[in-house]
């Protein structure tokens, strides 16, 4: 039956499927769904609005209207059978396990013949050096296996575009770790790392910027990061320009 009461309202045009708002939601009334954020059935939000804090956008709303009363039992039953569908499918086709949120780009994968792809004569173009999927910062979590005793790429995504060789002298043997240190919140960038590096032993990182200011803070982020992980871990900084050559 609808009722007048308060929903949670997702615009489209806002929302960049980051999923963070996923698990805010306590009920599961959040999902990923062909790359956008959407309420699954109005009856499983409570209309308190727990996810709009952690919707960096600005995409979710509380709104008054029309909706399908909210029905606890429902959820519980949703949540019940949701556990146990994630208790089947917890593990990706090569083993690892897949992120809660559901969106396609933080199934953690581990690429174990990247490096096997070798120019050949059939295939000219250099192949891709990554190892391993996600790579965004906000969507690796501390607990990702591929970070354990990895030597850690932070780049900023300029970086990736501006450096014609990134993949054949960066690339390769290292967990890269991409975001835009202009756009993103530094802040939860310095607490990601932290956990990430309490949680695994980091043998060193590079941090890869452009030269522009607003790349500045995040060298600064990993520094402040290893102090409140309180770990010595080597740190290298290398500066690109923006014709793509090597500064520092």
């Amino acid at each position: 039956m609808k009722i007048l009461r308060n929903i949670i309202e997702i615009d489209e045009e806002l929302c960049d499927g980051c999923g963070q708002c996923v698990p805010a939601c306590d009920e599961g009334a959040i999902q990923i769904i062909n790359g956008k954020a959407k309420t699954v059935a109005e009856k499983y939000c409570d209309g308190l609005g727990a996810c709009l804090g952690d919707c960096p956008q600005g995409a979710i709303s509380i709104v008054e209207r029309m909706a399908e009363d909210f029905d606890p039992e429902a959820v519980e039953e949703y949540l019940k059978d949701r556990e146990e569908d994630n208790e089947t499918d917890k593990k990706s086709s090569n083993g690892l396990e897949t992120l809660a949120c559901g969106c396609p780009s933080t199934q953690m994968q581990t690429f174990s013949n990247c490096n096997d792809n070798k120019e050949t004569a059939s295939s000219p173009a250099p192949a891709s050096a990554l190892g391993h999927w996600p790579v965004q910062i906000r969507l690796i979590p501390a607990h990702a296996p591929f970070l354990n005793n990895a030597d850690i790429l932070v780049l900023a995504d300029c970086a990736a575009v501006a450096y014609a060789a990134l993949h054949q002298e960066l690339l390769s043997d290292h967990v890269v770790m991409m975001g835009c240190p202009k756009f993103d919140d530094l802040a939860d960038y310095e607490e990601r790392f932290s956990e990430m590096f309490v949680k695994n032993e980091i043998k060193s990182v590079t941090v890869v910027t452009m030269e522009v200011p607003c790349c500045s803070g995040f060298p600064v982020a990993v520094k402040n990061a290893l102090k409140k992980a309180e770990k010595v871990t080597p740190v290298k900084e290398m500066v690109i320009n923006l014709k793509g050559k090597v500064l520092k």
